[in-house]
């Protein structure tokens, strides 16, 4: 029986304080690559990583620094004028606000990020190759929005829909399949775990 090539991802997002900090820089939370590897990280993935800071670094954490190839794809969602603040922040000037329903001025809709993580999925199956015998991973090192974006379009969610999922600061996921459909196999696996 042939296995499905399936890519774990790796959540280089800073904690709750900071909720629109996608275009800035800032430190990562570390993860240990035992965890990583025991998480669905393999050797001989293909990996892809954001252009920004934080994700750079948890990759090279993980080990892959050397093989991760940019893809600005992944970088975190253009917040417009909110970059920076909080959730609670914002709602203190528009009551009810959220990132996943609301207007972001002067930044990306869910929608444009949307497009992103469909362009990240095809890249990423791409890279993967040709169906084998043998499973062909692919790594994805990244930021808490686009990741739960790109988990919803991966099952065929709407972008949206990435609201569904959680996501802790420095977790893996995994999406892969079960036969021939798309599945979220595991997700925000924690390395306290």
């Amino acid at each position: 029986m042939r296995e499905r090539r399936d890519g774990a991802l790796a959540n280089a997002a800073w904690g709750d304080d900071v909720e629109r900090g996608g275009q800035a820089h800032g430190p990562d939370r570390p993860c240990a690559d035992r965890e990583w590897a025991e998480a669905g990280g393999h050797r001989d993935a293909a990996v892809r990583c954001s252009p920004l800071l934080r994700a750079k670094e948890t990759c090279e954490i993980a080990g892959y620094g050397g093989v991760a190839v940019a893809d600005e794809g992944l970088r975190e969602w253009d917040y417009g004028v909110y970059e920076g603040r909080t959730s609670q922040e914002i709602q203190a000037e528009i009551p009810g606000w959220s990132v996943w329903k609301d207007t972001i001025v002067g930044g990306e809709t869910v929608e444009q990020v949307g497009a992103r993580a469909d362009g990240v999925i095809a890249r990423a199956l791409s890279a993967a190759g040709p169906q084998t015998d043998q499973a062909v991973r692919v790594a994805l090192f990244a930021h808490a929005h686009i990741l739960r974006i790109l988990a919803a379009r991966w099952i065929g969610l709407e972008a949206r829909d990435g609201s569904l999922f959680v996501l802790g600061t420095g977790s893996v996921s995994v999406l892969g399949w079960e036969k021939e459909t798309r599945v979220v196999q595991r997700w925000n696996r924690g390395f306290e775990e």
